[in-house]
C-alpha cells in the first residue's frame, strides 16, 4: 500500500497524471515481459489519477477494516457491547440452573425451619406454666404425662406440704367422744354432709349412749331420729346391727385393728381407716369421694376403686403421713376443690396441679366460691377442736338453729 503511494506521487510531480500514464505505455512497447507487468499496472494507475478521492476513499475503507479485524482480535475494543448483548442472554439460559440451585437451598434450609418446631414446645410448657402458675404448670403445668416415679412423689409430697400450710387445723369434721360415737358418726355420714350428721347425733347418743343401748333400741325410734340424714332406714339397720355385734363379739368395746373392724355392718375399710386413725391413732388412708376426685385430677393416680386408689397412693407417702393426709386432702376438696366449680383461681397449689382451668380462675370471682372457714363461714362441727378455732374458725349451728 504505502509503496504504491510513493510511485504515484513521484509521477505526478514530473508532468501529471496523463503524461505519465503515455510515457509508462511507450515503455512497455519496448519490453516484451514488462509490456503486460505495464498493461495490468496502468489501468489501476490510470484509475488512481482519474479518481484520487475513490482511492482514498477505498484506502479508508481499507484502514476502517483494519481497524475492525484489530478490534475484533482486541478484547476489549470497540465491539464488547455487542458480545455483552448474548452475555445477558447467557445469564438468562443459566437461570434455570440458579433456580435449580435455589429449591435446594430452600431444601437445606427446611431442617432449620423445622427447629422452630422444638421451640414450641418448651415455649409451650412455659405458658402452660404461667397459666397454671398459672402456666408453669399448670401448668397445667403440666399435665404429667410422661412424669417418672420419682418426679410423682416429689409433686404428691409437695403438695401435701403446701396443704398442711393451709390446713393446719385439719381434723376429722365429725364430732365424738369415743370410738364408738366415731364409728356410729361415719356409718351415718354416707350421702350426706358431716354438719347433718353432727347436727344429728346429739340426740342419738344422749338416748343410746352405749353399744348396749343402741343395740337394744326401737328400729322405729332410731329411725325418727336419723332421718334427716337422709337413707334413715339402712343406717338404722346398720347401726343397730354393729351395736349388737360390738356386744356380742367384742365385749361392747371397738376393736382396733381393720380386719376386726370390717366385719361390722355397715363398716368398710374407709370406715374403718376414718375411726383407726382418729381414734386409735393408727395411720389410715380414708378414701371418700373428695379424696378419689382430688388424687385423679392431681394425676397420683387413674384408679377409681377405692381399694386401688387407697393402695396407689399409699406407695407415694410414708405411713406416719397417711391420716394428715387424708384429711388435708377433704379438707381441700371441701373447700376450695369442689366437684362442680373448683376456686382454681383462689387454690395455693395450683402451679401443681395438672387440672388447673377446670374451674374458674379469676381469683376475684374464685373468692366467691370458697366454703366454710375460707369464706368467713361456720365450719362442719358443732364443737370443733380449740386449735380450728384459734384460728379463726368458727362452729357450726345446731339442728334447727337458723
Amino acid at each position: 500500500m504505502s509503496a504504491e503511494r510513493d510511485s504515484a506521487v513521484g509521477e505526478q510531480g514530473s508532468g501529471g497524471g496523463r503524461k505519465t500514464a503515455g510515457a509508462a505505455r511507450t515503455a512497455a512497447a519496448g519490453t516484451g515481459a514488462s509490456a503486460s507487468a505495464a498493461k495490468k499496472a496502468a489501468p489501476s494507475k490510470k484509475a488512481a489519477a482519474r479518481k484520487p478521492a475513490a482511492a482514498k476513499k477505498a484506502a479508508a475503507r481499507k484502514s476502517a477494516a483494519a481497524k475492525k479485524a484489530a478490534a475484533e482480535k482486541t478484547p476489549g475494543a470497540t465491539k464488547p457491547a455487542a458480545k455483552k448483548a448474548p452475555a445477558k442472554k447467557t445469564p438468562a439460559k443459566k437461570t434455570p440452573s440458579a433456580k435449580k440451585a435455589a429449591p435446594a437451598k430452600k431444601a437445606s434450609s427446611a431442617p432449620l425451619r423445622k427447629a422452630p418446631a422444638p421451640r414450641k414446645q418448651v415455649v409451650a410448657p412455659k405458658k402452660a406454666t404461667a397459666s397454671v402458675p398459672a402456666a408453669p404448670a399448670k401448668t397445667v403445668a403440666a399435665h404429667p404425662q410422661g412424669e417418672s416415679r420419682t418426679a410423682l412423689v416429689r409433686r404428691a409430697r409437695r403438695i401435701n406440704r403446701e396443704l398442711a400450710e393451709v390446713y393446719p387445723y385439719a381434723h376429722p369434721e365429725l364430732d365424738f367422744e369415743n370410738p364408738f360415737q366415731l364409728v356410729v358418726a361415719t356409718v351415718l355420714s354416707a350421702q350426706t354432709t358431716d354438719l347433718r350428721v353432727n347436727q344429728t347425733t346429739p340426740a342419738l347418743f344422749a338416748k343410746y349412749p352405749t353399744p348396749e343401748d343402741l343395740a337394744a333400741a326401737n328400729p322405729e325410734e332410731v329411725e325418727e331420729i336419723l332421718r334427716p340424714t337422709g337413707f334413715f332406714r339402712a343406717k338404722t339397720k346398720s347401726v343397730i346391727g354393729l351395736s349388737k355385734a360390738l356386744v356380742e363379739q367384742f365385749g361392747g368395746e371397738v376393736p382396733g385393728r381393720l380386719e376386726d373392724l370390717v366385719k361390722l355392718p355397715g363398716v368398710g375399710r374407709k370406715t374403718a381407716f376414718v375411726v383407726l386413725g382418729n381414734a386409735f391413732g393408727r395411720p389410715g388412708i380414708t378414701v371418700d369421694t373428695h379424696f378419689q376426685r382430688l388424687v385423679r385430677r392431681w394425676k397420683w393416680t387413674d384408679e377409681t376403686d377405692p381399694d386401688k386408689i387407697e393402695a396407689a397412693v399409699g406407695a407415694l407417702f410414708p405411713k406416719s403421713d397417711w391420716t394428715d393426709l387424708s384429711h388435708h386432702v377433704i379438707w381441700h376438696g371441701r373447700r376450695i376443690c369442689h366437684a362442680r366449680k373448683p376456686a382454681c383461681g383462689a387454690c395455693p397449689i395450683a402451679p401443681l396441679c395438672p387440672a388447673y382451668g377446670e374451674g374458674e380462675t379469676d381469683p376475684e370471682k374464685a373468692k366467691k366460691l370458697l366454703k366454710y372457714e375460707k369464706a368467713g363461714q361456720p365450719g362442719q362441727r358443732l364443737r370443733p377442736p380449740q386449735a380450728y378455732l384459734d384460728a379463726g374458725g368458727r362452729a357450726a349451728p345446731p339442728l334447727g338453729a337458723g
